[in-house]
């Protein structure tokens, strides 16, 4: 998903904590509807309206932490997704070609990002993946995604991101691959730029419905649950 939007009409900042604010996307079932077993599940960021509504979009496919600490860095939002793609004969216990895809997903607010700390997420993103990726015949996709929150859209930044793909396969292809992706999102000025498999980013944009273009992982998992 290589996504890019431009600065709309926009002549305050929107209040995304105000009570009658309403998510444009499809379909999308109020919190208050929800049952309290998913509710409690899921940290409230009451500090900060913005990741409290982006947290509404997530919470139905991640596991969602606020306040993260990774390497001595803080994260506002970080989420956990997995998935396990299983193929059947008639019954469930006779399954083969079981493949496994997960997400890990950090996101912070930053007052001015640069193509210096983009690049060092970049290699961040490498280092997880070389301790968390499990290469076997089992594993086809890990996502490490980061999203950054941010006052401002420097033209650089946005010539970085768009289009950004850092894609690498584990023994050709045959034990999968992985992917780091970036995207940054500034939402009083309501525009956002993401690499190419930066699906997730989607739900940070949160003056927009959530599109289906491609069969992205976010674009399938909106079909079950948004819909």
């Amino acid at each position: 998903m290589s996504e890019e939007t431009e600065p709309g009409p926009v002549e305050e900042p929107p209040d995304y904590g105000a009570d009658d604010w309403e998510d444009p996307v499809t379909g999308a079932v109020p919190k208050s509807e929800l049952p309290d077993e998913i509710i409690e599940e899921v940290p409230h960021w009451t500090d900060d309206p913005y990741f409290d509504r982006v947290s509404d979009r997530l919470m139905y496919n991640y596991t969602l932490e606020r306040d993260h600490r990774l390497r001595g860095e803080r994260w506002d939002l970080y989420g956990e997704m997995r998935i396990l793609n299983q193929k059947q004969f008639f019954h469930p216990a006779l399954s083969y070609g079981d493949h496994e895809s997960e997400e890990y997903l950090y996101a912070r607010r930053v007052t001015r990002p640069t193509v210096g700390e983009l690049k060092r997420l970049v290699e961040l993103g490498h280092d997880l993946a070389d301790e968390r990726v499990t290469a076997n015949e089992e594993h086809y996709r890990t996502d490490f995604t980061f999203v950054l929150v941010a006052d401002e859209l420097p033209e650089e930044v946005r010539s970085f991101v768009e289009g950004q793909r850092e894609r690498t396969l584990l023994k050709y292809g045959y034990y999968g691959h992985y992917e780091v992706n970036l995207g940054v999102v500034v939402p009083d000025e309501q525009e956002a730029v993401a690499g190419e498999a930066a699906d997730v980013v989607e739900a940070f944009v949160l003056w927009e419905d959530v599109t289906q273009p491609e069969e992205g992982v976010l674009s399938r998992l909106a079909k079950r649950f948004w819909k």
